[in-house]
């Protein structure tokens, strides 16, 4: 991609989308972020813009305002501690799904990037609920008509300082990083990495569509 990015970001005020938002400011190659949120941001930036929307399931009111983004970088989703399976299914695979394609209809030339996680199931069939149900939102994203699908499924991320929305437990495992990226290289990164590796899959693609850990540390350093 020769021109400059212009994405499109949920879960900004997130810990994952705050990240990645945080590499696309700073990144020469983005020349605009649109972030759509539930509750302001508090964030000024002279490449920045915010869309306050509460539905992401009813996207009508502000579709107009969705065109001519040629990225989109989807760090939005919920945990799945004490969910059932239905309600998991919904905030999930519904609400991706619906976004994605209203995105795709609007921006066929869009790559999109999305934030699943490590241990992903692509059969769609294993035990692990919320593993299914992220296996079968990446299957469903990729047969949508964009330029192209990247399903991003990182482990352990060690928080960019200075962000305000790490989550509060990382407290209390950020002192081990050094171990493990030392003893557990596969399965620990940076959340700059992750940023960095949308940023250069949209400029230069890649290899794979499901980019694990592994994968992301490469994506993230590419020049070309």
């Amino acid at each position: 991609m020769d021109q400059n990015i212009k994405a499109i970001i949920t879960g900004a005020t997130g810990m994952v989308g705050e990240g990645v938002l945080h590499e696309c400011l700073q990144h020469p190659q983005v020349s605009e972020v649109l972030i759509i949120n539930r509750k302001p941001s508090g964030m000024v930036h002279p490449k920045l813009k915010e869309i306050i929307h509460t539905d992401f399931f009813d996207l009508s009111a502000i579709e107009s305002q969705l065109k001519g983004y040629n990225a989109c970088y989807f760090c939005l989703g919920v945990s799945s501690v004490g969910m059932k399976e239905p309600e998991y299914y919904k905030m999930t695979y519904t609400l991706t799904m619906h976004v994605a394609e209203a995105l795709s209809r609007l921006n066929p030339e869009m790559v999109f990037c999305y934030v699943s996680g490590g241990s992903t199931d692509s059969t769609e069939k294993g035990r692990v609920m919320w593993a299914r149900v992220k296996g079968k939102t990446e299957n469903d994203l990729m047969k949508l008509p964009f330029k192209q699908v990247f399903n991003f499924r990182p482990g352990y991320m060690h928080p960019t300082k200075g962000l305000k929305n790490v989550l509060p437990y990382y407290k209390y495992m950020t002192w081990l990083y050094p171990f493990f990226r030392a003893v557990l290289p596969n399965m620990v990164s940076t959340l700059a990495e992750l940023g960095l590796a949308m940023i250069n899959v949209t400029r230069f693609g890649y290899e794979k569509r499901i980019l694990e850990v592994k994968d992301i540390k490469i994506a993230a350093h590419r020049n070309k």
